[in-house]
């Protein structure tokens, strides 16, 4: 495998909004470009990373600050942020950030600067785990999407993937129950764009399914008010619990953007963009997901934001698309939105 600075520069292009993420946390996207102040993570809009190749041949990677002249790559970036005097330093940093091997170490070299361990469950951890993550494009993640019947990710979807992710067995698991797997990882961000959290589902290779476990689903990181969030805030959205029936529901409605709150609770807690003023809601047919669509709209109806409900036909929106097919879900939720809301965001079949 090739190691050298030109390879984990192209690396680090190939995923650049979760570099950006991780070294420029205090910037956001717009379009095809991630904004910030500066290379030292400045609030602001000066500098700008361009997180896709572009027609006119602009790589994806590149960064130009507008108000200083300066520009580079990916790699530079990790070096302004992490202080580094040497190259080696920087390459060090990315390869940790790819999940790369290092290269053998001369004796006379010094070590590396052993950083502290981060506490698990914390923000911190869930953006190491984000970090070390990679594209689902090819992946076991989009065959498991797939046999849900679930249609293609959009660029700049909130999944990742990560082949051998640690599992924590429970007590209901058997013993000698495997400690890794793959996952598809969700990130959980704030209304900011910055990352809270991140969402784990283990799948198992053999079946395309989910991991034999006890709990194939554990989030972590901070939750309350944030979510998964599918698409850029709108005046109009959707939220829902599961991350299944927030994509169930773009593979229809692919314009309109969602958020998954993960849990009952926490779809109960999301925090509203300053900008909605209409919100879908997407219950589950339980009494959990009624309890959270009662609290939602209550909270939802103080705000000043009109609330409508979306109810599946079976147990959950995921249900319906995968049992019953797209034509019959797209004709259920066309008699549930508004009409204008109907005419812009449903794909027709």
């Amino acid at each position: 495998m090739k190691s050298s600075a030109t390879e984990i520069a192209r690396r680090l292009a190939d995923n650049a909004e979760t570099v950006c993420r991780r070294y420029l946390s205090k910037g956001h996207r717009e379009g095809r470009y991630w904004l910030v102040g500066d290379a030292r993570n400045t609030p602001g809009r000066s500098l700008y990373v361009r997180l896709a190749a572009s027609p006119d041949g602009g790589a994806a990677g590149k960064w130009t600050d507008a108000a200083t002249g300066d520009h580079g790559d990916l790699l530079d970036i990790i070096a302004i942020a992490g202080g580094h005097a040497r190259l080696s330093e920087t390459l060090e940093e990315a390869r940790r950030f790819l999940s790369l091997p290092q290269p053998p170490r001369r004796r006379d070299e010094p070590g590396p600067r052993r950083e502290p361990r981060t506490p698990s469950g914390t923000p911190e951890a869930a953006r190491r785990l984000a970090a070390a993550s990679q594209s689902v494009h090819g992946t076991l993640v989009a065959d498991y999407l797939a046999g849900r019947s679930i249609g293609p990710l959009q660029a700049g979807d909130p999944l990742r993937f990560h082949p051998r992710c640690y599992y924590r067995p429970s007590r209901k698991d058997s013993p000698g129950t495997r400690r890794a797997w793959p996952a598809m990882i969700a990130l959980v961000t704030d209304l900011s764009g910055a990352i809270t959290g991140v969402h784990r589902t283990w799948l198992d290779p053999a079946t395309i399914g989910k991991a034999p476990v006890a709990c194939p689903r554990r989030a972590m990181g901070h939750l309350l008010g944030h979510g998964v969030r599918f698409g850029r805030a709108g005046s109009v959205m959707v939220a829902g619990e599961g991350i299944e029936t927030i994509l169930s529901l773009r593979t229809i409605m692919p314009d309109l953007p969602a958020i998954a709150g993960l849990s009952g609770a926490h779809l109960a807690a999301i925090r509203f963009p300053p900008d909605l003023r209409r919100l879908y809601i997407a219950r589950d047919e339980d009494s959990t997901g009624a309890a959270a669509e009662s609290m939602l709209t209550r909270r939802a109806v103080e705000a000043g934001i009109e609330t409508l409900p979306l109810a599946p036909m079976l147990d959950d929106f995921n249900s319906d698309l995968h049992g019953l097919g797209a034509d019959r879900l797209r004709s259920h939720l066309a008699s549930q939105l508004r009409d204008e809301d109907a005419e812009r965001h449903l794909l027709s079949g």
